[in-house]
């Protein structure tokens, strides 16, 4: 996946929880939203906080899917609220993707273990 193709991906999915991001489309993301909230700053604050809120919801999507691509609940982006903690999911973020898993799109729930 290019830069283009990651961008055009995470705002087609605005506040898409489901499915997974891979990494180059989660970095890729990472990167332009830093690029758009630079250039913003520069220009003016009150355009900052627009950009910063208009990706807003498009990062924590992308970041609950790639979490979901490595095998994890996206309840896991909560933790990036704790300092130091939040250290982890930046650790997450970077590992390759997890083979098939319940997360997959069109897969069915996993079922409950049996006791």
């Amino acid at each position: 996946m290019n830069f283009g193709q990651a961008i055009t991906t995470c705002f087609s999915k605005y506040v898409t929880f489901t499915g997974r991001a891979s990494r180059p489309e989660f970095w890729w993301f990472f990167l332009f939203q830093i690029i758009v909230l630079i250039v913003t700053g520069m220009i003016s604050n009150i355009l900052y906080g627009i950009a910063a809120l208009a990706m807003l919801l498009p990062a924590i999507a992308v970041g609950v899917r790639r979490l979901h691509d490595i095998g994890k609940t996206g309840w896991l982006m909560l933790i990036g609220l704790i300092p130091l903690v939040n250290l982890l999911l930046l650790y997450w973020c970077v590992q390759p993707s997890e083979g098939p898993n319940q997360y997959d799109e069109g897969a069915a729930p996993a079922a409950p273990a049996e006791q």
